[in-house]
């Protein structure tokens, strides 16, 4: 039967209940308890005898003459019920035979016990439909031949597979806690706009949109920084942002257009300090999650319970790409390396920006323990802080697990004159046609010159913490609804 034919059947069988006065989409419901409560209940329930309400989604079917067995979920749990011709009478019941599917919304009232299979089971004395579903649930949804259908449809993804409903479950609960480090550490949470008059505060090319009642262009978020570090001006001492950050980036494995990001900043701080508060941070997630100092990952042990490795930048590019003059390389060397690795790059790319290309592909899989990754070129930051003792870096770190960078920071730059500078520099990377430089900002400058505290600030990719701790390979397993090509 097609999905049409099935469709039209349950329309019929809509317009026979409605014809027989059932209000097929009741306005009130009647749930003395949630399935969950019930069976943590059930001796106490099963020996009073007392008639309980329960609602849920009828998830399976099984006839038997003058009875059938069926199972609901209301969300927290499954449980079995049991009609009976001889308990509800001949009309309820052959109504129920007729008309009930598999994915309808059922009101039963019923009594518990347990069937001679030890089962625990509702023996319904009155059931009614509170909402009518009119396409089949899939039987095999994983078995469907367009994977991209469980992302599309992610409510029957939730609802046939279990193990997708507690990876979101488990989201929320590794997100509540990252809040909650951060609220006991002094953090104050606050809101940062998503439309912005400017892309500004990380490499990455923006979302144009416009505004028609101020006739002006506006950029969805790319970061939260620059408004975070205006608050530091603005007297408050340790801030945060969690929310949605937008980037028209390519999409793979770790990337989505649409992400959350947390971002936060600290006043009289620097790389060197929040490096120990994401290490503290990091370990007690693990530890408050898996009641643990490990997780694991395609049977890799992730181990949380020693110091973090700290690793300078460069030497990655000695060890797993067998430089060894790294300082005298100029960008037709790296150019050349990168060809010979297979690492695509534009015409107008930076060394840079090449060397970074090189170490995404050839050295950051390698990385699977926490390590901390220091000594970046400061062509690569333009809001940290230069390196007092070695010239030409950056105080910045980021840390990498298991191939994922999972956090970026550094010593905020917070001298107004460098920083026009800064951003004169990244105005001729953009006439050159480098879309993803962050552009001047005016606005920030003149905040900035008020006087802005010494400053440490850090980014967290809050996706790619899920995936880690999920055992999860592809971003658009961890993001509800993520953003997929439109379907022909």
């Amino acid at each position: 039967m097609s999905l049409e034919d099935i469709r039209n059947e349950r329309l019929k069988k809509t317009s026979l209940l409605k014809k027989k006065g059932v209000d097929v989409f009741p306005v009130s419901v009647r749930r003395d308890l949630p399935i969950n409560e019930a069976i943590k209940k059930f001796s106490k329930l099963s020996k009073n005898k007392k008639p309980s309400f329960l609602t849920g989604r009828i998830m399976a079917i099984r006839g038997h003459g003058g009875a059938v067995f069926f199972d609901i979920n209301d969300g927290s749990a499954s449980f079995q019920a049991f009609i009976k011709k001889d308990e509800v009478g001949e009309k309820e019941f052959i109504l129920f035979q007729d008309t009930a599917d598999i994915g309808d919304f059922v009101e039963l009232k019923g009594t518990f016990f347990l069937t001679k299979k030890k089962e625990k089971t509702l023996k319904v004395l009155k059931w009614a439909i509170i909402a009518k579903s009119l396409r089949p649930l899939p039987e095999k949804w994983h078995g469907l031949a367009d994977a991209e259908e469980r992302f599309r449809k992610r409510y029957l993804d939730l609802l046939m597979n279990n193990e997708v409903k507690e990876k979101f479950l488990l989201r929320s609960k590794i997100i509540g806690e990252i809040r909650d480090l951060y609220n006991k550490a002094g953090y104050i949470e606050v809101e940062i706009p998503i439309l912005q008059p400017l892309a500004g505060g990380a490499t990455a090319a923006p979302f144009i949109t416009h505004h028609n009642a101020l006739d002006t262009d506006l950029y969805l978020s790319i970061a939260q920084e620059l408004y975070l570090k205006q608050l530091l001006i603005g007297g408050f001492e340790k801030v945060y942002a969690m929310g949605k950050i937008f980037r028209n980036e390519g999409i793979d494995a770790t990337h989505n257009p649409e992400f959350t990001m947390l971002e936060s900043q600290e006043a009289y701080s620097d790389a060197k300090k929040q490096m120990v508060f994401i290490e503290n941070i990091f370990k007690a997630l693990v530890k408050n999650i898996f009641k643990k100092n490990h997780l694991e990952f395609d049977g890799k042990k992730i181990d949380f319970s020693k110091k973090f490795a700290v690793v300078p930048y460069f030497n990655l590019f000695k060890k797993y790409v067998l430089i060894s003059d790294i300082e005298t390389m100029g960008i037709d060397d790296w150019a050349l390396k990168a060809e010979q690795f297979g690492v695509k790059i534009e015409n107008f790319e930076t060394k840079e920006k090449i060397m970074d290309a090189i170490y995404k592909k050839i050295c950051r899989p390698k990385i699977i323990q926490p390590t901390f990754i220091i000594d970046y070129p400061m062509e690569t930051s333009p809001f940290a802080k230069r390196d007092p003792k070695r010239m030409g870096l950056v105080d910045r770190f980021q840390m990498v697990i298991n191939g994922l960078e999972i956090v970026n920071a550094f010593s905020e730059l917070n001298d107004p004159i460098e920083q026009r500078e800064r951003f004169l520099e990244q105005d001729k990377k953009r006439k050159m046609g480098d879309a993803e430089v962050s552009p001047s900002d005016d606005r920030y400058l003149e905040a900035m010159e008020y006087g802005m505290p010494p400053n440490g600030g850090i980014g967290i990719g809050i996706d790619r913490v899920i995936m880690l701790f999920t055992n999860t390979y592809n971003i658009r397993e961890v993001i509800l609804f993520p953003v997929l090509r439109p379907k022909q």
